[in-house]
């Protein structure tokens, strides 16, 4: 089978002749395994490792295209930088690590009305028809799935105004918060119309979606569904009138909302994060005859270079999670430079023995 044919049929759970592959790396992966002389310079992980899937990510929704970011304060390692959606973030220069959120000028119903709102209309100078045009073609020529990617409302907002000013907000002016999320599934929807009439439709769409830490999800179940909800079904919902599935990445302890994403019209949860409490068996036990799943593999298994480690965590896994042919192989986070090139090999051909039909 085709990388497309074999990822339709797994996010619909039909026969296929092994589980899918997939993976996410951070960037010093690249740099050090390609100056180890493991991988081209310029070549992409997609086509070494022959992944199954290819993603474009053509969207810029910072909120004031216009505005010049402004470098706040510099240091040898890091930088203290102010972007267009008034937010400040200090940044490492030398290594790929998550910002650190430092302040937010929108923390509240009122700046998000006067600084943000006005900002988000669909103009066409947020969408990258080109990089989406050529990540298109490349995944046709390889015969992979092609897929859409980028933020949905939960991501987009922690941006906007930060974790702290967003989750105090569901509970001292819910309205506002549901206005922001609505009001972002609005513009992401209204984009993605205008590149799909240019371009053409992809095979799915992924989405990524933070809404969980350890142990916890950021929301209740009950807070998700009235007031992040609305904007997952409008998104989704717009992907799915148009036949195409939706993956969702969600990192953190996310399970008390699976139903309410389920209900929102995902096909497929990824990342599946072990160390935040997730739980690939029990999902698939409770979810797999309507979800696919992709990772739930612990990366921090991976750290350890340990070949009969990975084996026992492949086969504690695989063997469950391929039976409704709803699963591609995939760690429950990116891959760092400490994993050996050998050792993701290794995982790579061990996981596809164990997950071929």
């Amino acid at each position: 089978m085709t990388g497309v044919e074999r990822i339709t049929n797994i996010l619909k759970r039909q026969p296929v002749d092994r589980i899918g592959l997939m993976e996410h790396f951070w960037s010093d992966t690249h740099r050090a395994w390609s100056a180890q002389g493991h991988i081209a310079e310029g070549e992409s992980f997609t086509d070494h490792f022959g992944f199954d899937l290819e993603l474009s990510w053509p969207f810029n929704l910072i909120a004031d295209l216009d505005y010049e970011p402004e470098v706040l304060e510099e240091a040898e390692e890091t930088k203290v930088v102010r972007n267009g959606n008034l937010a400040t973030f200090r940044v490492h220069k030398l290594h790929d690590t998550t910002p650190e959120h430092l302040g937010f000028e929108v923390c509240d119903r009122q700046t998000w009305l006067d600084l943000i709102k006005p900002h988000l209309t669909a103009d066409p100078r947020r969408i990258n028809f080109e990089a989406y045009r050529v990540a298109k073609e490349r995944a046709r020529r390889a015969n992979r799935f092609f897929g859409w990617s980028g933020v949905n409302v939960f991501e987009i907002l922690k941006d906007v105004t930060g974790h702290l000013n967003m989750l105090e907000g569901m509970i001292t002016d819910p309205e506002w918060v549901k206005d922001m999320a609505d009001t972002y599934a609005r513009l992401t929807v209204e984009l993605q119309e205008i590149l799909f009439a240019q371009e053409g439709y992809p095979d799915g769409v992924w989405y990524y979606e933070d809404m969980g830490f350890k142990q916890r999800p950021f929301m209740s179940p009950r807070m998700y569904r009235a007031l992040i909800q609305p904007a997952h079904k409008h998104s989704i919902g717009f992907a799915k009138s148009h036949g195409l599935p939706v993956i969702m990445h969600s990192c953190g302890y996310v399970e008390p909302l699976l139903p309410g994403m389920v209900e929102a019209g995902i096909d497929c949860l990824q990342v599946i994060e072990v160390k935040a409490g997730m739980d690939l068996l029990k999902l698939y036990r409770d979810w797999g005859d309507r979800l696919s799943f992709m990772g739930g593999i612990d990366v921090r298994v991976l750290y350890t270079n340990d070949r009969a480690m990975i084996d026992a965590e492949l086969e504690a896994k695989i063997p469950t999670v391929k039976q409704n042919y709803g699963y591609v192989l995939h760690s429950d986070h990116s891959i760092p430079e400490t994993v050996h090139y050998d050792t993701y090999r290794y995982f790579i051909r061990k996981g596809l023995e164990l997950g071929a039909y």
